[in-house]
């Protein structure tokens, strides 16, 4: 950035997930730049990691939808504006994003918002109360599919809508990154050291929208060939619907073929492991960050043709598209890639990783960003 302001950045908290690591990654960009960044949560798991990046983190409870707390969120929030001489906030989830559009407008401080996904807007005051994300003097949305629901559903103009995708940290998954010492315990973890067959990775957790039952109709269809299948993920308090799937597997007889390991942050090596990364879900993602690591790592991936999905992924070119929830295609495709030359594949993973680097690196959402923030400043 030309100038060097300080930027607040409001979310609920600092856990796990794709808003908490945008936030992040932007506070290291805004530092980088040279300005300063002030993150306003209800705290959380990644706060350490927020710290390092030279941030300053102010603890308070944006994530409640109480209004009165709203309320009185917006006026701490203006305090610490006027205490740490804000100059732009940016505000990435709904009920924080009212407190921090009120401390804007008392402030005369431009206004960002982030769609980072398609919510819910069943009855009058449910759309209302996500047209807040509509309201920032730029509106950034994280693939086109996100773009054409605000402005199909939404009273916002094209105008202020800025498609920003998502990025892949290209430093950490990358073929190259790898450590030995995790790559062992994921081997033993997912019980394949004296297996030789293809390894189909299908990371997610246990929720119906994520497509695991369709995997397994799917490779209940090919279930002579060789392959061994990992479903990586927690249930998340959805235990009725993985006991679902694992009835589904013994039922089909792929009890040998198909097994279940917890998720692990060593996802670079779990990604080199794998052979096919499949990504089926039965609804739309808003982006979908796992084709875009597997693509990095020049993996031959799989997903479902709707959401971020069918943009970051070109059908033939850098990976293979099927319809949601069509259980034949994705086995004539799963098929299809397990007869696929090595030359064939490699050459599909370098596209693959070339388009990634194109198109979807962290270094790329970050500039774009900060040029958002520039042009308001």
């Amino acid at each position: 950035m030309t100038t060097a302001p300080t930027i607040l950045q409001v979310l609920p908290a600092l856990n796990s997930g794709g808003v908490e690591r945008g936030t992040v990654e932007m506070s290291q960009a805004i530092v980088d730049g040279g300005g300063s960044s002030l993150v306003i949560s209800h705290g959380g798991q990644m706060v350490p990691q927020l710290l390092k990046t030279g941030a300053t983190h102010v603890s308070m409870p944006v994530h409640s939808k109480n209004p009165l707390m709203m309320l009185w969120n917006a006026q701490r929030i203006a305090a610490h504006c006027r205490k740490h001489d804000v100059a732009l906030i940016h505000a990435r989830s709904r009920a924080p994003a009212w407190s921090a559009w009120l401390a804007a407008k008392q402030l005369k401080l431009p206004f960002v918002t982030t769609f980072h996904g398609v919510y819910n807007f069943e009855g009058r005051w449910k759309h209302k109360y996500n047209s807040i994300m509509t309201k920032g003097d730029r509106v950034i949305a994280v693939s086109s599919y996100v773009r054409d629901h605000i402005l199909e559903h939404y009273d916002c103009p094209a105008s202020r809508v800025t498609v920003i995708p998502r990025g892949a940290d290209l430093s950490v998954f990358h073929p190259n990154n790898l450590d030995t010492e995790h790559m062992a315990e994921l081997i033993a973890d997912w019980h394949i050291e004296d297996r030789h067959e293809p390894i189909i990775l299908m990371p997610g957790r246990f929720t119906r929208w994520k497509g695991q039952h369709v995997l397994v109709q799917a490779l209940a269809q090919i279930k002579e060939e060789r392959f061994t299948c990992i479903l990586m993920g927690s249930d998340s308090g959805h235990t009725g619907y993985r006991e679902e799937v694992e009835q589904m597997i013994h039922a089909a007889g792929l009890a040998e073929k198909i097994r279940y390991a917890p998720p692990t942050s060593y996802m670079t090596e779990a990604y080199r492991l794998s052979d096919i990364v499949v990504v089926p879900s039965i609804e739309p993602e808003a982006f979908g960050r796992v084709p875009v690591e597997a693509q990095a790592m020049g993996k031959l991936v799989i997903a479902s043709n709707h959401g971020g999905m069918a943009e970051t992924i070109r059908d033939g070119e850098t990976g293979f598209h099927v319809p949601p929830n069509d259980p034949d295609a994705l086995a004539a495709q799963i098929l299809h890639a397990l007869y696929m030359t090595k030359e064939t594949r490699n050459a599909i993973g370098s596209q693959a990783m070339y388009h990634v680097h194109q198109n979807f690196s962290i270094r790329s959402m970050q500039n774009k960003t900060l040029d958002v923030y520039e042009s308001l400043l």
